[in-house]
């Protein structure tokens, strides 16, 4: 994978087909971000990869991407970035990887419905402020390996059915060979050392194919239920880091298949254990100077509390972005340390917004964001949280006084005073209808990608979860 010092100097088309080259390449993948935030690809024989490839670009029909265009103005087109060029670690075949920006074809101008397009344009917003030059995110993204995922709907019937050698749940069951145990009990799995951590080597192997595409790994370790994990890589710009938490996730996915196990980013998969967040850390820098470190609360900058104030206004329609499913307002309730109270604190991981305690460096200052979860787009989650952030410095939002409590722990009254996020999906799209209007600034979120977003997760997901009986209910209210 490309550094950052490649992207801003800049790897030319020449460069790149040189690279596949050398690298012994026979084809070459262009990949490219879904509105939903899935990678899609198309490939070629590397013999039809040359410099005119990176200007005209490849072509491909929209119609049949989630939420793009519709099937009488299909046509559209790949465009290259060759500062991108890798090697695909998967694919059998020698296979040259490049990300793609999505364009129009009759002018080869941004679609606006490109996630990848979108958090360029945020940065462009940013920079006409003057306010900063670079905007630096870590997302955490935790996630969970299963061996065994089976679910199904019908008008008659439906069900999931999850497994994993690691499951509290299987204490009891006869395995192959005699069952071991060290199957960590509901919320006591974080950090367990061999033998309970199963799955040390599978989480290494994915992190050496991680630093075999340059990606600085940090740390990996398990996490608090029953086959959660979590691997952390190091800060980057935006765009960088929307790039790898890309591959991290194709990474994550493709070595586990390796294995014969199964990966999923859902944020709540298991009943009664914790779910999975994607914290997210954030700092503004300009000409190498952190924005954020200062003499204010917890050594911030008055900068960085104001765009605290604007994160936390803007957190219920930012949530229709950061969690963006369903499924996610499963994993934000009570008693799951689930970061749903929207304040700000110094080390409290029960506030939505944590001030790490990083010492007296000031480059090391920074916020994280505890509420997104991975199932989020990076791009748009990116691009909507610095949007917010901005508007909070250009307006001065002040964020109140920090909540220096443990919020899980407070008595009910005293948390009822406390502002929420959305409690389900459809609030928080309804948030980003009504009071989304901040990231329309500097075009960077189209009036059409806000539409066709809330219609796309209304139409596909909420009204057809809203619309099918669970399993559950049958034992609530069949014998009503």
């Amino acid at each position: 994978m490309v550094t950052t010092q490649q992207r801003e100097t800049g790897m030319k088309a020449q460069d790149a087909i040189n690279f596949g080259k050398e690298k012994g390449a026979k084809m070459v993948d262009f990949k490219f971000c879904d509105m939903v935030g899935t990678w899609q690809h198309v490939s070629i024989p590397m013999t039809e990869l040359s410099a005119t490839t990176f200007e005209d670009g490849v072509a491909f029909d929209g119609s049949s991407i989630r939420g793009w265009k519709g099937i009488e103005e299909s046509d559209m087109v790949l465009l290259p970035d060759p500062a991108t060029a890798t090697m695909d670690p998967f694919m059998q075949v020698p296979t040259l990887s490049l990300l793609c920006d999505v364009v129009l074809p009759e002018t080869l101008q941004a679609y606006e419905r490109d996630p990848r397009q979108i958090v360029k344009k945020a940065l462009a917003y940013m920079q006409s402020t003057g306010i900063a030059d670079t905007a630096f995110f870590g997302p955490e993204a935790e996630f969970f390996i299963f061996d065994d995922i089976r679910y199904e709907q019908t008008s008659s019937s439906g069900f999931y059915s999850i497994d994993s050698v690691e499951g509290t749940w299987n204490t009891g069951r006869e395995e192959a060979g005699g069952n071991l145990g060290y199957k960590a009990r509901h919320k006591e799995g974080y950090f367990p050392a061999l033998p309970t951590d199963s799955m040390h080597d599978l989480r290494t192997e994915m992190c050496l194919e991680m630093d075999r595409l340059g990606m600085t790994v940090e740390r990996h370790h398990h996490e608090v239920a029953s086959g959660q994990h979590e691997i952390n890589f190091r800060y980057d710009s935006a765009v960088n880091m929307g790039d790898k938490m890309m591959w991290f996730k194709y990474i994550v996915k493709n070595v586990a298949r390796r294995h014969g196990k199964t990966v999923t980013f859902m944020p709540k998969p298991i009943f009664g254990d914790n779910g999975s967040g994607m914290h997210m850390h954030m700092s503004l820098w300009k000409d190498g100077k952190n924005l954020f470190a200062g003499n204010k609360y917890a050594g911030l900058s008055e900068m960085a509390l104001h765009y605290i104030g604007g994160v936390l206004k803007h957190a219920p329609a930012l949530c229709g972005f950061i969690n963006p499913t369903t499924n996610s307002y499963k994993r934000l309730v009570p008693g799951f340390e689930a970061p749903i109270k929207l304040a700000y604190s110094f080390k409290n991981r029960s506030a939505a917004i944590r001030i790490p305690n990083s010492g007296p460096n000031p480059k090391a200052k920074r916020l994280e964001f505890r509420t997104p979860d991975p199932s989020a787009n990076i791009y748009l989650a990116e691009a909507a949280v610095l949007m917010a952030g901005l508007d909070g410095i250009i307006n001065k939002i002040n964020p109140g006084d920090p909540l220096d409590k443990d919020i899980y722990g407070l008595p009910p009254q005293e948390a009822a005073k406390i502002p929420s996020i959305p409690g389900t999906l459809e609030e928080s799209l309804n948030a980003l209808r009504d009071k989304g209007s901040f990231l329309t600034k500097g075009d960077v979120f189209s009036q059409d990608l806000l539409d066709t977003w809330i219609s796309y997760k209304i139409d596909k997901e909420v009204r057809p979860v809203q619309q099918r009986p669970v399993p559950y209910e049958f034992h609530l209210y069949y014998d009503i």
